[in-house]
């Protein structure tokens, strides 16, 4: 098997296992507990909090742990339009955000908030000024992912965050693709929230968190008892906490390494050699994130290619079944031609990709077109 579907999901790496493993064991007691068996646990929680909140340039305090970053999206998002609806009803957000963000914008939709979808050129980014131009007086969030996870198009976040303060208005991103793979300050970008999910990050699915500057006043997306400083409501799922803590402290250390950006572009080489001009990059040349390649096979389907492949773990870009074609709503966005976007595959490297890996795909694809003609 070669994994090449890193944004889709990292495996746990074996130090944030191994940091988990207490809390699977004999630590087993409620992290809100005075007595000896929840006080430890209540240490461990601040300190992956005290580590989660280095990785992202933030206070300790503004970090609430959540079960997935589509929990903190949520959070978000459903919090602001509640927090802010005697303000106004308008959110912006980018015609390229994942799910997790497009969903809930629908469901506000349907209960009488505007959504402006600012578009994208050709290489899935957003144009600052185009956000700016949609700004109202009734507008109360400005929500445009970090990096897009099909494309891996880093975003302009700090030049839009510039715009909303001036206006007065709150900035969200999701930095699910982003957080552990380039630098997520949330000082440098200048967002007030920031969503994280840690199966993204070695950490294990069902961690996630969400920075949240302080002073901003929101009700908790699910209510009960006062965890995370009546934030959150529900007991901490300790281990995936501390599985998260340290999945960022080993993140931290891995920023800037050049390793993924180099297998990512010896994977480039290659598929290139292999299909020449029958495979072209989709998303920005330059600013993306540096483990992914995202190929559009001209006049073929990712799904075929995949398929005749089957030893590569990768993402198609579209849904080609015989009753049905479809491209992603992200290439659509970017308006990628059909013909591209039918035969677009994600591929993705992370820390435990070797070179052997990428010449096996290489080679497994090259004898694809080989064989094809």
């Amino acid at each position: 098997m070669i994994y090449l579907d890193y944004n889709a999901s990292t495996p746990v790496d074996p130090a944030v296992r191994e940091a988990m493993l207490p809390f699977l064991g004999d630590q087993f007691g409620n992290p809100s507990s005075s007595h000896n068996k929840g006080r430890p646990l209540r240490q461990a929680i601040d300190h992956a909090r005290q580590q989660l909140a280095d990785l992202v340039g933030a206070a300790p305090e503004d970090i609430v742990f959540t079960a997935s970053g589509t929990e903190a999206n949520n959070h978000v998002i459903k919090g602001v339009a509640d927090a802010l609806r005697g303000r106004g009803h308008h959110i912006i957000v980018s015609s390229v955000e994942h799910p997790a963000v497009v969903n809930p914008c629908f469901y506000l939709e349907q209960r009488g908030f505007e959504i402006t979808r600012v578009p994208v050129d050709s290489t899935g980014q957003v144009d600052p000024q185009s956000v700016i131009d949609e700004v109202r007086s009734d507008t109360i969030l400005i929500s445009i992912m970090h990096a897009n996870n099909e494309v891996g198009t880093i975003q302009p976040i700090a030049e839009i965050a510039d715009a909303a303060r001036e206006a007065g208005i709150w900035m969200h991103t999701d930095a699910a693709q982003s957080c552990g793979k380039i630098d997520t300050d949330v000082q440098k970008l200048g967002v007030d929230f920031l969503s994280i999910a840690g199966h993204k990050l070695y950490a294990p699915q069902g961690a996630g968190a969400l920075y949240l500057r302080r002073g901003i006043k929101m009700e908790p997306l699910l209510h009960g008892a006062g965890h995370e400083s009546g934030r959150r409501a529900g007991t901490e799922a300790t281990a995936m906490i501390v599985g998260l803590g340290k999945a960022a402290e080993l993140a931290q250390r891995h920023l800037g390494d050049s390793r993924t950006r180099a297998l990512r572009d010896r994977l480039h080489a290659g598929i290139a050699r292999a299909f020449g001009e029958g495979a072209v990059l989709l998303g920005h040349p330059e600013r993306r994130l540096p483990n992914t390649l995202a190929m559009g096979f001209r006049h073929r389907i990712g799904a075929d290619i995949l398929a005749a492949c089957p030893d590569i773990c990768a993402s198609t870009g579209a849904a080609c079944h015989a009753e049905q074609r479809k491209r992603s709503a992200v290439l659509d966005a970017m308006n990628v031609p059909e013909e591209i976007a039918y035969g677009a595959i994600r591929f993705s490297v992370g820390r435990f990709t070797t070179e052997t890996e990428v010449d096996a795909a290489i080679s497994q694809l090259a004898r694809l077109i080989r064989q094809s003609g």
